[in-house]
């Protein structure tokens, strides 16, 4: 089995800034990229920002020059930082991890339970 635990959600006002951090744990061999997703009421899940084994990065619109993707490799955890936050990016943040249990698995997808982000006016 292969956990994600989320942690750094909260309330925050906007201008200001969070951080998530995701450690994924279990049954691993290797994770080809990790990243982040966000659902609001009413709304589609889309895509935040999502970083590659190499380190490639790639992020939403709606997001680029605020939030920072990180990861750190050999703890299986990727971190987003979040700058300059909006009510609009109010949501439930859920992390996303694409990997290979052993060496002979094909890659599957596997997400966590999410966390909340709430950006007041």
């Amino acid at each position: 089995q292969v956990q994600l635990v989320e942690s750094g959600g909260g309330l925050v006002q906007s201008g200001g800034s969070l951080r998530l951090s995701c450690a994924a744990s279990g049954s691993i061999f290797s994770i080809n990229a990790m990243g982040w997703y966000r659902q609001a009421p009413g709304k589609q899940r889309e895509l935040v920002a999502r970083i590659t084994s190499s380190g490639s990065t790639n992020y939403a619109d709606s997001v680029k020059g605020r939030f920072i993707i990180s990861r750190d490799n050999p703890k299986n955890t990727v971190y987003l930082h979040m700058n300059s936050l909006k009510p609009e990016d109010t949501a439930v943040y859920i992390c996303n991890a694409v990997l290979r249990k052993t060496w002979h698995d094909p890659i599957t997808t596997h997400w966590g339970q999410g966390t909340q982000v709430t950006v007041s006016s």
